[in-house]
Protein backbone atom coordinates (compact mmCIF):
# COMPACT_ATOMS: atom_id res chain seq x y z
CA UNK A 1 0.00 0.00 0.00
CA UNK A 2 2.88 1.87 1.10
CA UNK A 3 3.73 2.17 -3.06
CA UNK A 4 0.63 2.82 -4.52
CA UNK A 5 0.59 5.27 -7.43
CA UNK A 6 -2.15 6.62 -9.51
CA UNK A 7 -3.11 5.78 -12.71
CA UNK A 8 -1.07 8.61 -15.03
CA UNK A 9 -4.72 9.99 -16.68
CA UNK A 10 -5.73 10.90 -12.62
CA UNK A 11 -3.11 13.37 -11.88
CA UNK A 12 -3.45 14.91 -7.91
CA UNK A 13 -5.66 14.14 -4.88
CA UNK A 14 -8.68 15.79 -5.95
CA UNK A 15 -9.03 14.14 -9.26
CA UNK A 16 -8.29 10.83 -7.44
CA UNK A 17 -10.75 11.82 -4.30
CA UNK A 18 -13.75 12.62 -6.45
CA UNK A 19 -13.13 10.77 -9.55
CA UNK A 20 -13.04 7.27 -7.31
CA UNK A 21 -16.60 8.16 -5.68
CA UNK A 22 -18.34 9.46 -8.46
CA UNK A 23 -17.14 7.18 -11.70
CA UNK A 24 -14.64 4.65 -10.70
CA UNK A 25 -16.36 1.05 -10.34
CA UNK A 26 -16.55 -0.34 -6.83
CA UNK A 27 -16.53 -4.33 -7.90
CA UNK A 28 -13.35 -4.59 -10.18
CA UNK A 29 -16.22 -7.46 -12.12
CA UNK A 30 -17.11 -9.19 -8.98
CA UNK A 31 -21.00 -9.32 -8.26
CA UNK A 32 -22.14 -5.84 -6.30
CA UNK A 33 -22.80 -6.46 -2.76
CA UNK A 34 -26.66 -6.53 -1.46
CA UNK A 35 -27.69 -5.70 2.47
CA UNK A 36 -30.57 -6.73 4.75
CA UNK A 37 -31.04 -4.12 7.27
CA UNK A 38 -31.03 -4.26 10.58
CA UNK A 39 -33.10 -1.59 13.36
CA UNK A 40 -31.34 -1.33 16.89
CA UNK A 41 -33.31 0.47 19.81
CA UNK A 42 -30.27 2.54 21.06
CA UNK A 43 -29.43 2.98 25.03
CA UNK A 44 -30.85 6.69 25.47
CA UNK A 45 -34.00 5.20 23.10
CA UNK A 46 -33.02 6.25 19.55
CA UNK A 47 -32.06 3.94 17.16
CA UNK A 48 -29.22 3.06 14.52
CA UNK A 49 -29.49 1.18 11.43
CA UNK A 50 -26.68 -1.66 10.36
CA UNK A 51 -26.79 -3.34 6.93
CA UNK A 52 -25.48 -6.96 7.22
CA UNK A 53 -23.85 -8.46 4.06
CA UNK A 54 -26.08 -10.67 2.03
CA UNK A 55 -23.87 -13.76 1.59
CA UNK A 56 -25.09 -17.26 -0.30
CA UNK A 57 -27.28 -19.83 1.85
CA UNK A 58 -24.63 -22.23 0.80
CA UNK A 59 -21.85 -20.05 2.20
CA UNK A 60 -19.71 -22.10 5.10
CA UNK A 61 -19.54 -20.19 8.75
CA UNK A 62 -17.48 -16.71 7.95
CA UNK A 63 -14.16 -17.28 9.66
CA UNK A 64 -14.03 -13.37 9.89
CA UNK A 65 -16.81 -10.50 10.68
CA UNK A 66 -15.32 -7.13 8.77
CA UNK A 67 -17.20 -4.03 10.11
CA UNK A 68 -17.33 -0.63 8.12
CA UNK A 69 -17.87 2.47 9.94
CA UNK A 70 -18.20 5.21 7.35
CA UNK A 71 -17.13 8.54 7.03
CA UNK A 72 -18.99 11.78 7.46
CA UNK A 73 -22.62 11.72 5.50
CA UNK A 74 -21.30 8.20 4.34
CA UNK A 75 -23.72 5.43 4.17
CA UNK A 76 -23.29 1.45 2.90
CA UNK A 77 -24.18 2.98 -0.88
CA UNK A 78 -20.50 4.91 -0.48
CA UNK A 79 -17.76 3.49 -3.05
CA UNK A 80 -15.75 2.79 -0.66
CA UNK A 81 -18.09 0.65 1.57
CA UNK A 82 -19.30 -1.04 -1.84
CA UNK A 83 -15.92 -1.99 -2.51
CA UNK A 84 -15.09 -3.57 1.09
CA UNK A 85 -18.50 -5.43 0.52
CA UNK A 86 -17.51 -6.78 -2.66
CA UNK A 87 -14.56 -7.85 -1.27
CA UNK A 88 -16.00 -9.04 1.76
CA UNK A 89 -18.28 -11.33 -0.76
CA UNK A 90 -15.42 -12.90 -2.53
CA UNK A 91 -13.81 -14.21 0.64
CA UNK A 92 -16.65 -15.29 2.38
CA UNK A 93 -16.57 -13.20 5.46
CA UNK A 94 -19.60 -11.63 7.45
CA UNK A 95 -19.32 -7.77 6.78
CA UNK A 96 -21.82 -4.82 8.41
CA UNK A 97 -21.75 -1.35 7.86
CA UNK A 98 -23.40 0.29 10.98
CA UNK A 99 -24.90 3.75 10.21
CA UNK A 100 -24.21 7.14 12.45
CA UNK A 101 -27.37 8.35 13.62
CA UNK A 102 -29.49 10.18 10.79
CA UNK A 103 -27.17 8.70 7.70
CA UNK A 104 -29.40 5.92 6.78
CA UNK A 105 -31.97 7.52 5.03
CA UNK A 106 -33.87 8.29 7.99
CA UNK A 107 -33.70 11.04 10.40
CA UNK A 108 -33.23 9.69 14.65
CA UNK A 109 -34.98 10.70 16.68
CA UNK A 110 -32.84 11.61 19.99
CA UNK A 111 -31.42 15.57 20.71
CA UNK A 112 -28.22 14.51 18.84
CA UNK A 113 -26.21 13.56 15.75
CA UNK A 114 -23.31 11.55 15.28
CA UNK A 115 -19.53 13.29 15.29
CA UNK A 116 -15.45 12.74 14.87
CA UNK A 117 -14.99 11.66 18.65
CA UNK A 118 -18.58 9.39 19.36
CA UNK A 119 -16.31 6.44 20.70
CA UNK A 120 -19.68 5.90 22.99
CA UNK A 121 -21.66 4.76 20.24
CA UNK A 122 -18.80 3.61 18.15
CA UNK A 123 -18.07 1.00 21.78
CA UNK A 124 -21.96 0.23 21.93
CA UNK A 125 -21.80 -0.98 18.51
CA UNK A 126 -18.87 -2.74 18.78
CA UNK A 127 -20.39 -4.81 21.78
CA UNK A 128 -23.20 -5.93 20.03
CA UNK A 129 -21.45 -7.48 17.02
CA UNK A 130 -19.27 -8.78 19.42
CA UNK A 131 -22.03 -10.51 21.08
CA UNK A 132 -23.83 -11.70 17.71
CA UNK A 133 -20.87 -12.71 16.00
CA UNK A 134 -18.89 -15.91 16.03
CA UNK A 135 -16.06 -14.61 14.24
CA UNK A 136 -13.13 -11.94 15.04
CA UNK A 137 -14.41 -8.41 14.45
CA UNK A 138 -12.27 -6.86 11.72
CA UNK A 139 -12.66 -3.18 11.85
CA UNK A 140 -11.98 -0.49 9.60
CA UNK A 141 -13.39 3.31 10.09
CA UNK A 142 -13.04 5.66 6.86
CA UNK A 143 -12.51 9.31 7.21
CA UNK A 144 -14.59 10.38 10.38
CA UNK A 145 -15.38 7.01 11.09
CA UNK A 146 -11.78 6.03 11.72
CA UNK A 147 -10.94 8.93 13.53
CA UNK A 148 -14.06 8.00 15.52
CA UNK A 149 -13.27 4.42 15.85
CA UNK A 150 -9.48 4.94 17.08
CA UNK A 151 -10.69 7.23 20.03
CA UNK A 152 -12.94 4.11 21.24
CA UNK A 153 -10.04 2.11 21.53
CA UNK A 154 -7.80 4.52 22.70
CA UNK A 155 -10.42 5.00 25.59
CA UNK A 156 -11.47 1.59 25.84
CA UNK A 157 -7.49 0.54 26.05
CA UNK A 158 -6.35 -2.96 27.23
CA UNK A 159 -10.41 -4.23 26.81
CA UNK A 160 -10.43 -3.47 23.08
CA UNK A 161 -8.96 -6.30 22.52
CA UNK A 162 -11.62 -8.19 23.76
CA UNK A 163 -13.66 -6.94 21.28
CA UNK A 164 -12.20 -5.97 18.03
CA UNK A 165 -9.12 -8.31 16.77
CA UNK A 166 -7.15 -5.48 14.73
CA UNK A 167 -8.59 -1.65 13.53
CA UNK A 168 -7.81 0.43 10.69
CA UNK A 169 -8.42 4.13 10.03
CA UNK A 170 -8.30 5.06 6.44
CA UNK A 171 -7.91 8.78 5.47
CA UNK A 172 -8.66 10.06 8.96
CA UNK A 173 -8.45 13.89 10.17
CA UNK A 174 -6.66 12.30 13.11
CA UNK A 175 -5.70 15.94 13.60
CA UNK A 176 -9.27 17.70 13.42
CA UNK A 177 -8.19 21.15 13.61
CA UNK A 178 -5.56 20.73 10.65
CA UNK A 179 -8.20 18.56 8.94
CA UNK A 180 -10.70 21.54 9.42
CA UNK A 181 -8.99 24.44 8.59
CA UNK A 182 -7.75 22.51 5.07
CA UNK A 183 -11.40 21.95 4.19
CA UNK A 184 -12.43 25.68 5.00
CA UNK A 185 -10.11 27.26 2.61
CA UNK A 186 -10.14 28.14 -0.94
CA UNK A 187 -11.09 25.17 -4.17
CA UNK A 188 -11.93 22.62 -0.57
CA UNK A 189 -14.41 25.30 0.81
CA UNK A 190 -16.17 25.50 -2.80
CA UNK A 191 -16.68 22.11 -3.47
CA UNK A 192 -16.02 19.57 -0.43
CA UNK A 193 -17.55 21.91 2.52
CA UNK A 194 -20.56 23.20 0.61
CA UNK A 195 -21.27 19.36 -0.69
CA UNK A 196 -20.89 18.40 2.99
CA UNK A 197 -23.25 21.42 4.33
CA UNK A 198 -25.87 20.82 1.47
CA UNK A 199 -26.77 17.32 3.60
CA UNK A 200 -25.72 18.43 6.99
CA UNK A 201 -27.97 21.72 7.56
CA UNK A 202 -31.18 20.27 6.10
CA UNK A 203 -31.00 17.09 8.64
CA UNK A 204 -29.53 19.72 11.20
CA UNK A 205 -33.45 21.97 10.62
CA UNK A 206 -35.35 18.75 10.99
CA UNK A 207 -33.79 18.00 13.76
CA UNK A 208 -34.87 21.37 15.20
CA UNK A 209 -38.32 20.17 14.06
CA UNK A 210 -38.13 17.55 16.22
CA UNK A 211 -36.70 19.67 18.93
CA UNK A 212 -37.72 23.14 19.03
CA UNK A 213 -34.97 25.38 20.84
CA UNK A 214 -32.22 22.63 20.71
CA UNK A 215 -29.94 25.36 18.61
CA UNK A 216 -29.83 28.98 17.40
CA UNK A 217 -31.02 27.89 13.66
CA UNK A 218 -30.20 31.37 12.02
CA UNK A 219 -26.51 30.39 13.06
CA UNK A 220 -27.14 27.42 11.53
CA UNK A 221 -28.34 27.82 8.39
CA UNK A 222 -26.00 31.33 8.01
CA UNK A 223 -22.80 28.78 8.12
CA UNK A 224 -20.85 28.51 5.20
CA UNK A 225 -17.94 26.53 6.72
CA UNK A 226 -17.19 23.56 8.63
CA UNK A 227 -16.09 25.61 11.12
CA UNK A 228 -19.22 27.88 11.44
CA UNK A 229 -21.65 24.41 11.52
CA UNK A 230 -20.15 22.21 14.07
CA UNK A 231 -19.85 25.93 16.74
CA UNK A 232 -23.41 26.03 16.16
CA UNK A 233 -24.72 22.65 16.05
CA UNK A 234 -22.34 19.92 16.24
CA UNK A 235 -19.89 21.21 19.60
CA UNK A 236 -23.49 22.10 21.69
CA UNK A 237 -25.24 19.29 20.54
CA UNK A 238 -22.43 16.39 21.77
CA UNK A 239 -21.19 18.07 25.20
CA UNK A 240 -18.35 20.58 24.01
CA UNK A 241 -18.29 24.16 24.41
CA UNK A 242 -17.49 25.43 20.68
CA UNK A 243 -15.70 24.36 17.64
CA UNK A 244 -11.91 24.22 18.93
CA UNK A 245 -13.00 22.37 21.98
CA UNK A 246 -14.92 20.01 20.11
CA UNK A 247 -11.80 19.68 17.40
CA UNK A 248 -9.00 19.53 20.34
CA UNK A 249 -10.93 16.65 22.33
CA UNK A 250 -12.44 14.53 19.48
CA UNK A 251 -9.01 14.02 17.55
CA UNK A 252 -6.96 11.17 18.23
CA UNK A 253 -3.15 12.24 17.02
CA UNK A 254 -2.84 13.26 20.30
CA UNK A 255 -3.43 9.27 21.74
CA UNK A 256 -2.05 7.40 19.70
CA UNK A 257 0.27 6.14 22.15
CA UNK A 258 -2.79 4.50 23.84
CA UNK A 259 -3.83 1.79 21.40
CA UNK A 260 -3.27 -1.21 22.62
CA UNK A 261 -4.31 -3.72 20.05
CA UNK A 262 -3.04 -3.57 16.55
CA UNK A 263 -4.20 -0.68 14.62
CA UNK A 264 -3.14 0.79 11.10
CA UNK A 265 -3.28 4.44 10.53
CA UNK A 266 -3.46 5.15 6.28
CA UNK A 267 -3.38 8.71 5.12
CA UNK A 268 -2.03 9.85 1.75
CA UNK A 269 0.43 12.62 0.93
CA UNK A 270 -2.31 14.82 -1.61
CA UNK A 271 -5.08 13.99 0.76
CA UNK A 272 -7.00 17.64 -0.04
CA UNK A 273 -8.18 17.95 3.52
CA UNK A 274 -6.12 15.76 5.69
CA UNK A 275 -2.86 17.92 5.49
CA UNK A 276 0.37 15.85 5.16
CA UNK A 277 1.81 17.93 7.38
CA UNK A 278 -0.31 17.54 9.76
CA UNK A 279 0.09 13.67 10.23
CA UNK A 280 2.84 11.99 12.20
CA UNK A 281 5.49 9.64 9.91
CA UNK A 282 6.58 7.76 12.96
CA UNK A 283 5.21 6.39 16.15
CA UNK A 284 6.91 4.91 19.14
CA UNK A 285 4.18 2.44 19.65
CA UNK A 286 4.82 -0.84 18.22
CA UNK A 287 1.23 -1.77 18.42
CA UNK A 288 0.49 1.34 15.22
CA UNK A 289 1.33 0.83 12.00
CA UNK A 290 1.44 3.88 9.20
CA UNK A 291 1.08 4.07 6.23
CA UNK A 292 1.86 6.97 4.18
CA UNK A 293 1.48 6.72 0.43
CA UNK A 294 2.19 9.81 -1.92
CA UNK A 295 -0.94 9.44 -3.60
CA UNK A 296 -4.50 8.58 -3.14
CA UNK A 297 -6.24 11.81 -2.49
CA UNK A 298 -8.97 10.81 0.33
CA UNK A 299 -10.38 7.95 0.21
CA UNK A 300 -9.67 7.44 -3.47
CA UNK A 301 -6.74 5.43 -4.52
CA UNK A 302 -8.30 4.64 -8.02
CA UNK A 303 -6.19 1.95 -10.06
CA UNK A 304 -6.39 0.55 -13.86
CA UNK A 305 -7.38 1.62 -16.96
CA UNK A 306 -10.08 4.20 -18.01
CA UNK A 307 -12.49 4.66 -15.84
CA UNK A 308 -10.43 2.35 -13.14
CA UNK A 309 -11.41 0.56 -10.03
CA UNK A 310 -11.28 1.11 -5.51
CA UNK A 311 -10.29 -2.32 -4.84
CA UNK A 312 -7.13 -1.94 -4.20
CA UNK A 313 -7.29 -0.12 -0.94
CA UNK A 314 -9.70 -2.14 0.37
CA UNK A 315 -7.77 -5.53 -0.33
CA UNK A 316 -5.00 -4.06 0.85
CA UNK A 317 -6.58 -2.72 4.39
CA UNK A 318 -7.89 -6.37 5.16
CA UNK A 319 -4.82 -8.19 4.37
CA UNK A 320 -3.38 -6.32 7.08
CA UNK A 321 -6.50 -6.51 9.39
CA UNK A 322 -5.66 -10.46 9.12
CA UNK A 323 -2.43 -10.37 9.25
CA UNK A 324 -2.00 -8.65 12.80
CA UNK A 325 -5.50 -10.19 13.96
Amino acid sequence: MRSYRAPPWLPGGNLQTIWAATRARRHAGSAAPTFNRERWTTPDADFIDVDHLRRPDTAAPAQHHLVLFHGLEGSSASAYAQAFGSLALQRGWAYSVPHFRGCSGELNLAPRAYHSGDFEEIGWILRQLRQRSSAPLLVAGVSLGGNALLRWAQEAGDSATATAAAVAAVCSPIDLAAAGAAIDRGFNRQVYARMFLATMKPKAMAKLKQHPGLFDAQRVTAARTIYDFDNAFTAPLHGYADTPDYWNRASALPHLGRLRLPSLVLNTGNDPFVPARALPTQTSNPRVTLWRPAHGGHVGFPQGGFPGHVTYMPQAVCDWLVSHA
